[in-house]
């Protein structure tokens, strides 16, 4: 933000998925806050830090989204800068790249905008559509399942800082995880492309850091799903799903003759939410993994909710190699 001129605009599109007849695709407008995702020092990562949840959102404003075949579609942006267009287009199959990835573009469509735009009002945009030769799906949580985040640190304090004081080329992934999460991607014969979705409680504001930090980590591109941050402060009612769950279930209902593998931690609630799936899904479901954090009694409450489970494989593993030897065994992958 500058007090002296206003910044330039831009669109932030988050990759999105949908199917061959269902086009789902949402993003964020905002004035570009020149967030330098390079820069290392303590003074700029602080600075980044405000910039991402101290945002401009361009309000109430008109949109298209420009198809590769010249098909037009319009939205328009809400309170908070976000949009999304879902809508029913047939043969949107053909239109797709050999890794699933339907390529559009997504501008501003308001003729009173008296402003500068970046890339020439042209900003890319993905959206995922599997193939129906994929094996099966792949939902991974983020935190403490592919990144550390020290959500079992006393007060949280250590999540405070690994998100908010460390620059995402300085994060670590789990050992092993890229790899794993290739091999899952190219299944059995090692020729697929079975789709992976990310999830994650953080809010939409960390967006483009964690899809840094996925990218510089070589993990296979995937939808990254996220909760806006009024979500966060929202009372929860104590009948609510946790947004993660949600999301989860969509992704299951959107694709119905997709197995899945779920893949999480046992620091928080993924162990309760992944076993509720696997009840309310009893097929759907080829296996679950959940990494160990370093907390033992966290460690012995999710084995005590597996105690008497004896169905779809969900097993506790201290490291990618474990999944691997696993995964390998159920002709998960080659």
């Amino acid at each position: 933000m500058s007090w002296f001129k206003k910044d330039p605009l831009q669109i932030i599109s988050f990759l999105s998925y949908g199917t061959s007849s269902h086009f789902y695709h949402r993003g964020r407008a905002l004035e570009d806050e020149t967030i330098d995702l390079d820069q290392k020092s303590l003074f700029n990562l602080i600075l980044n830090t405000w910039k991402r949840f101290e945002t401009d959102e361009i309000k109430h404003t008109k949109l298209k989204i420009t198809l590769p075949n010249n098909k037009v579609f319009y939205t328009e942006t809400d309170k908070d800068g976000y949009y999304k267009l879902e809508k029913n287009i047939t043969g949107l199959d053909h239109l797709i790249n050999p890794e699933g990835w339907l390529n559009f573009e997504v501008a501003y469509d308001d003729p009173t905008l008296k402003r500068t735009i970046q890339n020439e009002n042209r900003f890319p945009a993905e959206m995922l559509i599997p193939s129906k030769a994929s094996d099966f799906g792949v939902i991974s949580d983020i935190d403490d399942t592919i990144l550390h985040t020290g959500v079992v640190s006393i007060l949280k304090w250590r999540v405070l800082y690994n998100t908010f004081l460390k620059h995402a080329q300085n994060r670590i992934p789990l050992e092993g995880a890229a790899d794993f999460y290739h091999q899952l991607h190219k299944g059995p014969t090692g020729t697929k492309a079975n789709p992976i979705f990310y999830v994650s409680h953080s809010p939409w504001n960390l967006y483009r850091y964690l899809e840094f930090f996925l990218r510089t980590n070589n993990f296979p591109k995937g939808p990254i799903l996220l909760r806006s941050f009024r979500a966060i402060f929202k009372k929860k009612s104590a009948t609510s799903k946790p947004a993660k769950q949600k999301e989860i279930e969509n992704i299951l209902k959107t694709y119905p003759d997709l197995p899945f593998i779920l893949i999480g931690d046992s620091a928080e609630h993924d162990p309760d939410i992944y076993l509720e799936l696997v009840n309310t899904y009893p097929n759907r479901i080829k296996a679950v993994y959940l990494r160990t954090v370093n907390d033992n009694k966290k460690i012995k409450r999710v084995k005590n909710l597996l105690k008497d489970y004896n169905e779809t494989p969900v097993l506790l593993i201290n490291s990618s190699k474990e999944a691997i030897v696993h995964a390998k065994k159920n002709d998960l992958i080659k």
